[in-house]
């Protein structure tokens, strides 16, 4: 293979990164109070861009490049690896905390990777092991439940489950109109243009959310 072509390359896919589409789904993740939509493309794309970038830099080293050259290139590596790393991170930490919840509730449940669904999986069988052989076999009968705080209760009581009705703080994509975005029953539209940035609840504006009109800062 000749020097230039894994340069080449690079070049090439730098030009059509998905680094913004990481950022934009990282600050969706860190901000929304549930877990959102794995972006399986998005994360798969992303691996193949640090392992082509990885390359060239050891090429360009190889081939004796300017250590200045060499340096803008790893930081679009690191750059690449933080943001990928920082968004499969603020996922697991979503799972661990709302796990049971999570698991119950099924379009929650396939917005899981194979991958988080097996360790959710692992973390809810080790959490409920670890409160049965600790807590709950010293407690009286009615009280042996980890998702009730007794036998008579009607719902999992004792689930932690996200927080729908929390501000978020967004930014409108495009020009939205007259939107509805309080449930207070009164007709409140909002007109949202693009650019601007909005403090609402996170469930009046969920299917804006999941649609990409809106992004969270």
């Amino acid at each position: 293979m000749e020097s230039g072509s894994g340069i080449d390359d690079y070049e090439t896919l730098i030009s059509t990164t998905d680094a913004d589409l990481l950022k934009r789904s990282w600050r969706n993740e860190k901000a929304a109070p549930e877990i959102l939509q794995f972006q399986a493309s998005l994360v798969q794309r992303s691996r193949e861009q640090i392992q082509l970038m990885e390359e060239t830099v050891e090429e360009l080293v190889e081939n004796g490049e300017d250590p200045l050259t060499v340096s803008l290139y790893q930081m679009d590596i690191d750059r690449t690896l933080f943001l990928l790393r920082s968004y499969l991170r603020t996922r697991v930490q979503k799972i661990e905390k709302f796990m049971f919840h999570i698991e119950k509730t099924a379009h929650l449940w396939t917005r899981l990777s194979r991958q988080e669904q097996k360790f959710a999986k692992r973390s809810m069988e080790d959490m409920k092991k670890h409160l049965e052989d600790s807590v709950l076999c010293k407690m009286p009968d009615r009280y042996k439940s980890h998702l009730k705080q007794s036998l008579i209760s009607a719902e999992d009581d004792m689930v932690p489950e996200p927080k729908l009705d929390a501000f978020v703080i967004c930014r409108t994509i495009k020009f939205l109109g007259g939107l509805p975005v309080d449930d207070s029953g009164e007709e409140n539209p909002l007109d949202m243009y693009a650019g601007d940035i909005y403090a609402l609840r996170y469930k009046s504006i969920k299917p804006l959310i999941e649609s990409g009109q809106l992004d969270l800062v």
